[in-house]
């Protein structure tokens, strides 16, 4: 763990983590034991350092009109893999590009489409930029967890997820 991030960091983490929205600088600093015009100065400051690059909805996509949610496993040629995933982010419908340390199965895109002409036409995009698709998965669910690693003794919320 960064030695730029003391307990005070770490337990702020968790807790954004856990809930950003509805976690206010008074609910945390009581959780922490500072005072909230202390975590308003650390968010900052971990803000600033860009330890937080921000802050995302979680989306019910199904509840959006978009109740196809397909995981587009690719492989990209090396050479050509940092330009395949900046261009994937400009298509309709692509949500989430994860880049993967491998030669083959290399970038993750995480899509959503409202019917199966949707999926194909983006899975159609894909395939004329570059992508080899080797798998499509339809997903049914994803559950985040706010990384327990920020804290030495976890409290009992820990096991709390968001289900998206």
């Amino acid at each position: 763990m960064s030695a730029d991030l003391d307990d005070v960091d770490r337990e702020i983490l968790y807790a954004l983590q856990q809930d950003a929205r509805n976690n206010s600088n008074a609910d945390i600093s009581e959780r922490v034991g500072v005072s909230p015009s202390t975590v308003g100065k650390r968010i900052t400051s971990l803000e600033e350092r860009g330890i937080i690059k921000g802050y995302s909805p979680e989306i019910d996509y199904e509840k959006a009109g978009l109740p196809l949610e397909v995981l587009f496993i690719c492989t990209a040629q090396i050479a050509e893999r940092e330009a395949l995933v900046e261009a994937a982010h400009e298509i309709d419908g692509v949500v989430n590009v994860r880049e993967i340390m491998t030669g083959t199965k290399n970038v993750h895109i995480h899509v959503v489409g409202e019917t199966n002409d949707d999926i194909t036409q983006i899975a159609a995009t894909l395939d004329g930029r570059g992508y080899d698709i080797t798998d499509e998965i339809l997903l049914r669910s994803e559950r985040d967890s706010a990384a327990s690693v920020f804290l030495e003794s976890a409290p009992d919320d820990r096991a709390k997820s968001h289900e998206r």
